[in-house]
């Protein structure tokens, strides 16, 4: 899946099988506030990428890649939208606790 915002100037590709079928069981877009998924994001990321860099303690069969997010870049919303809703389908399908 490749998600874009309006401009193209962001995207997020997500190449996970289940993701779309998951995604349709979730709130729809507008649910959370641009915002409310920038904080959310944030923290997400951040934990991610400190897992990525601690391949002794986590797999680095799941956390392959750092996630390159700026809170302070507008990535849209509809980046943010997918990007946090793929964080949850991420705890949800490998049992990781990222909160």
């Amino acid at each position: 899946m490749r998600i874009a915002n309006d401009s193209l100037e962001y995207e997020v590709i997500i190449i996970e099988p289940g993701f779309n079928s998951w995604l349709a069981t979730q709130p729809p877009r507008g649910f959370y506030s641009q915002s409310t998924l920038e904080l959310r994001n944030d923290f997400y990321v951040r934990e991610y990428n400190l897992r990525v860099n601690n391949s002794i303690n986590y797999s680095p069969d799941l956390y392959v890649w750092r996630i390159d997010y700026d809170r302070k870049v507008d990535y849209g919303y509809e980046v943010n939208y997918l990007l946090y809703n793929y964080f949850l389908f991420f705890e949800k399908r490998y049992g990781q606790k990222l909160r």
